[in-house]
């Protein structure tokens, strides 16, 4: 079940990277950088579709990939990247577009961005990623000790260069804006979908508490012991980081269980160790 859940979420991802790269970029020439900018500058200047150069790219990149850096790319990694090549094949094929779906270019900018970012986003959070230039990235990190933060940025500066010289300056400059506004998007797309809740909690119920969260909601919790300020009463603080949908069942609970208690809860966007991510 978990592993079905882990695919869909890759093909509804890339399903909203292909809308995108179909609907929105390809008709403006729209070129933001990555295997589908570079697509779109080839497609004007050999004349090929955009998904079958999206596939011929993105294989040679993992090819690359793998003879330069070796085995480093998941299985899952190979087969969003086949997804999304599928999915922009068969839009062309079945829902071909050959002018903008508007005269305003920022509005589809925006709305195409934000559908690709969330696209992305799902994909790297099941831990995966759809090809592009990334994998360029990583070659340029190992064998020239460039960053991979400015290789990925360089190369895909290139990218809108290459779209402004084709297209005129004008696209380039929207394709620079959407650039990043991608970058901007993915960062705040992951953190939405990373987000956990620390919740700290002082009640006179807290054995009761401790329970419902290891035995109904099989997650850990640490107890410190403490002493209230005021009544120099000692008590018993419940940390522990949950889901939004285990925060939400363990608020009704507290809320049922003792109206009384105390909780602060802060939002956790990164969280590295046992039951979380690895640091291996």
């Amino acid at each position: 079940m978990k592993l079905f859940k882990t695919y869909l979420i890759i093909v509804i991802g890339a399903f909203l990277m292909a809308l995108n790269i179909h609907f929105f970029l390809t008709p403006n020439n729209l070129a933001l950088g990555g295997t589908s900018g570079a697509a779109i500058v080839l497609a004007e200047v050999i004349n090929l579709p955009v998904g079958a150069l999206m596939l011929a790219l993105d294989a040679s990149l993992f090819l690359l990939g793998l003879i330069l850096i070796g085995p480093a790319f998941g299985i899952r990694s190979v087969i969003a990247t086949l997804i999304l090549n599928g999915f922009v094949w068969g839009m062309e094929s079945f829902f071909p577009v050959h002018q903008p779906i508007s005269p305003d270019v920022l509005v589809q900018v925006v709305i195409g961005t934000l559908l690709g970012a969330v696209g992305v986003a799902m994909i790297f959070y099941q831990e995966a990623s759809a090809g592009g230039t990334g994998v360029l990235a990583q070659v340029l990190h190992r064998y020239i000790n460039v960053e991979l933060g400015t290789a990925v940025l360089l190369s895909d500066v290139l990218i809108v260069l290459a779209s402004a010289f084709l297209f005129g300056l004008q696209t380039g400059l929207y394709a620079f804006f959407g650039l990043i506004l991608k970058g901007v998007l993915v960062d705040k797309s992951i953190q939405f979908f990373n987000e956990r809740k620390e919740v700290v909690i002082i009640s006179e119920k807290s054995e009761d508490i401790r329970g419902f969260i290891i035995h109904e909601l099989h997650k850990g919790a640490t107890v410190h012991s403490a002493k209230g300020g005021f009544s120099e009463d000692d008590k018993e603080v419940i940390t522990t980081i949950l889901e939004r949908k285990d925060f939400s069942k363990l608020k009704t609970y507290i809320q049922a269980t003792d109206k009384e208690a105390f909780i602060t809860v802060h939002s956790m966007h990164e969280i590295w160790g046992r039951n979380f991510r690895s640091f291996a």
